[in-house]
């Protein structure tokens, strides 16, 4: 029999090995998962990963997808990395839409693409507000920032669909709970006008640099890292915690509520009841995945970017429902939690087998 032994000192190796680890099982139970629904586990799992990236325009819907991903994720980072659980991404790019959309609406007739600015002001704005409840509600009455970012996630949904079934609803949409369509003004400006990846990938790309140099450059990053490893050792040194917690949660909304308006004022063009497939959710899992590095952070955002676009293409190509990806996802953050597992302890044969083995005993004397 084999059991966990704790390790004298955290595994590197497998700190970096576990994410490697965590998608090969994830592949091999994704064939399976193929196989149990009766197709063939290879094309299946070309169709999911391979297939959508096969031309320049799933690149570049890729690049989409990539855009709100890495703004959450990297919000996200800098509270994991002061170990504040903030789980309440999805509801500060909810809200951070919900706003941003609601200041679009008021330049309907708008000619120029200046409006864009207090419409993304407006929807960061937004989503930092929200994410100060959570603050707030933390450094004043400790309340466990896991239980209130959640609650918070679905009254920010509750919010925007009572907002577009009400105040926010098209009088002329012939009773769609959805808004009027945003001026063009008011859009995002496309990259390229045969796709329809806008400049908000740069937004992502910024925020990565930014943040990467904040956290391993900054006086400031250096406090919130020594908060995250030691709290103790933080309060020795004089670092105000609470002035810390609010940084983190901050930053962390505005980055979510800037994805938030981008994806409304950019791809969808206005607000409707579900404006995000699990973006805020999914960032968690991209953060883990990524090590929490910047460059790890945009390649996990790179793939799970990628799962969603693989759930809607097997949806298209073998008739397979679209909460696949869910699915896709799950296994991955389930293997990763196991495999890092194995960044603390270590595998061993237990003494007891040992001892029944003389062999073995006598090789390892």
């Amino acid at each position: 029999m084999f059991k966990l032994e704790k390790r004298p000192f955290d595994s590197k190796t497998m700190s970096y090995c576990s994410p490697v680890i965590a998608l090969c099982l994830t592949l091999f139970f994704g064939g399976l998962l193929f196989l149990s629904l009766g197709h063939n586990p290879f094309e299946a799992l070309y169709t999911f990963f391979i297939l959508p990236l096969s031309d320049a325009y799933g690149l570049t819907e890729l690049g989409m997808k990539v855009a709100p991903l890495l703004l959450c994720a990297m919000g996200l980072s800098i509270c994991f990395k002061a170990k504040i659980w903030n789980i309440g991404a999805e509801g500060q790019f909810i809200m951070g839409g919900l706003g941003g959309g609601f200041m679009a609406l008021q330049f309907l007739d708008a000619q120029s693409s200046w409006v864009l600015v207090p419409i993304l002001l407006f929807g960061a704005l937004c989503g930092l507000a929200w994410a100060a409840l959570a603050a707030l509600l933390k450094t004043k009455f400790n309340a466990n920032e896991i239980l209130t970012t959640i609650m918070l996630n679905y009254i920010a949904l509750n919010a925007l669909l009572w907002a577009v079934h009400g105040p926010l609803k098209d009088p002329e949409g012939f009773n769609f709970p959805e808004s009027a369509k945003f001026a063009d003004a008011a859009i995002l400006p496309l990259l390229h006008e045969d796709y329809r990846l806008t400049i908000a990938i740069f937004f992502g790309l910024f925020a990565m640099v930014a943040i990467w140099t904040l956290l391993s450059r900054s006086w400031l990053g250096f406090q919130i890292n020594v908060l995250g490893e030691d709290k103790a050792a933080a309060h020795y040194a004089g670092f105000k915690e609470n002035k810390l917690v609010w940084f983190a949660l901050l930053t962390c909304g505005a980055l979510a509520g800037l994805a938030g308006v981008s994806e409304v004022a950019g791809p969808i063009g206005q607000l409707i009841p579900y404006i995000s497939p699990g973006y805020g959710y999914s960032a968690i899992i991209v953060v883990f995945l990524g090590r929490m590095h910047p460059l790890g952070i945009l390649l996990a955002s790179m793939l799970m970017g990628l799962t969603y676009m693989g759930g809607e293409m097997v949806q298209i190509e073998m008739s397979l429902p679209k909460s696949i990806t869910g699915l896709f996802q799950g296994m991955l953050l389930f293997f990763l939690l196991a495999s890092d597992l194995l960044i603390s302890y270590r595998i061993v044969k237990s003494k007891k087998d040992q001892n029944d083995n003389p062999a073995a005993v006598s090789s390892a004397a």
